[in-house]
């Protein structure tokens, strides 16, 4: 399956998520790197198999190796920096706060592609597992290295409606197993 068979498997009920899957990755503006990154990276974080399996052959034949593995490496290091920075921030004891995370992500610092990129790519891996605190820090980087706010929304809304197709996906494949 491709891009074109993963819509043609939307049901009808989610006709806006088939014409939006189109268009965020058919007609976006972002650079390739930027735009397979982001796919493959929100693929990876929606959790979804389905999705992952048919959007990943094309993210990878639209990558570098490099770019590769660094959007893999985005959805890895996001995993765990959206749960911990997510409940650090939820606790009601500031105090959490203060402390040292005392957990490597050393890959932030060096991913083997234009930092912006994977930047970008952590932000809407963020967006899919919604840490307001990572959204919020991944935000003011690119705002600093000059990428203009179109750019950061189109990423989120990527992950967005990859996300969305993905629960749809993945719902109806339950549905119709338990309907056996």
């Amino acid at each position: 399956m491709s891009l074109d068979a993963l819509k043609s498997a939307v049901p009808d009920y989610a006709k806006d998520l088939k014409l939006n899957l189109g268009s965020v990755i058919g007609n976006s503006d972002l650079p390739a790197q930027q735009l397979w990154g982001t796919v493959l990276a929100t693929a990876i974080a929606s959790r979804s198999p389905i999705v992952l399996r048919e959007l990943e052959p094309e993210a990878k034949a639209n990558l570098s190796p490099e770019a590769y593995s660094a959007a893999k490496s985005a959805a890895a290091v996001m995993a765990m920096n959206n749960v911990f920075y997510r409940t650090r921030h939820l606790l009601s004891d500031p105090e959490y706060g203060t402390l040292r995370a005392g957990l490597r992500m050393n890959v932030i610092g060096n991913p083997g592609v234009e930092k912006v990129d994977f930047e970008l790519w952590s932000l809407a891996v963020s967006a899919v597992n919604g840490c307001g605190q990572c959204l919020d820090s991944h935000e003011q980087v690119l705002r600093k290295a000059g990428v203009d706010r179109e750019t950061i929304q189109e990423a989120f809304k990527i992950a967005a409606v990859i996300q969305a197709v993905g629960v749809t996906l993945d719902s109806e494949a339950v549905l119709a197993a338990s309907a056996e």
